[in-house]
């Protein structure tokens, strides 16, 4: 399931923080073991229904439901969605460009990217750039044409693209799920 993120909410471990984010040394109150239960059993089985996850758990349909909706509610788990490898529509080269803009071209520069398809996530980060896109293309030849089309923006200053060559871990979140349900 891919991450969404959602502004920090009053029943957050923190306030200041993101939403299920929490200081070091302080209780998690997002997620119990059942939830952490319920999140691996459907990771692993995602067409499983409510019913059979009860069984499973044994535990009344009832609470399975109430805890799917109450995650869900929470932000902890934001879709249901089929998750699509790229490579596998056509997609097989993948990079990272860090971008720096021009000041208060914000607004403008996400509304660029995010018009563009190869433009698979975008993030605001510290250090240096501004920006940290994860592009796709279909040859080192197309990226290319995608690099030149995310650049292509007056609000854009500058560009550093990183070509990804392997994946050893790819995107997991049940590590994280398994160590916040036995917090």
């Amino acid at each position: 399931m891919p991450p969404t993120h959602s502004p920090s909410s009053p029943d957050s471990p923190n306030p200041a923080a993101p939403h299920g984010s929490s200081i070091v040394g302080s209780t998690n109150d997002t997620i119990d073991a059942l939830d952490g239960r319920l999140i691996r059993l459907l990771a692993e089985e995602p067409r499983i229904g409510v019913l059979e996850c009860s069984r499973r758990l044994q535990v009344a349909r009832g609470t399975v439901q109430a805890r799917l909706d109450r995650l869900q509610a929470k932000g902890v788990i934001g879709g249901f969605g089929p998750e699509v490898d790229p490579a596998a529509i056509g997609y097989p080269v993948t990079a990272f460009a860090t971008l720096e803009i021009s000041q208060g071209q914000g607004t403008d520069v996400r509304a660029h990217l995010a018009s563009v398809p190869e433009v698979l996530e975008l993030h605001t980060i510290t250090g240096i750039g501004d920006m940290m896109v994860r592009i796709v293309a279909r040859s080192n030849a197309d990226l290319q044409r995608v690099i030149d089309r995310v650049v292509g923006f007056d609000g854009i200053v500058r560009s550093s693209t990183a070509i990804v060559l392997e994946n050893p871990v790819p995107y997991r979140i049940l590590p994280l799920v398994d160590q916040a349900a036995a917090e």
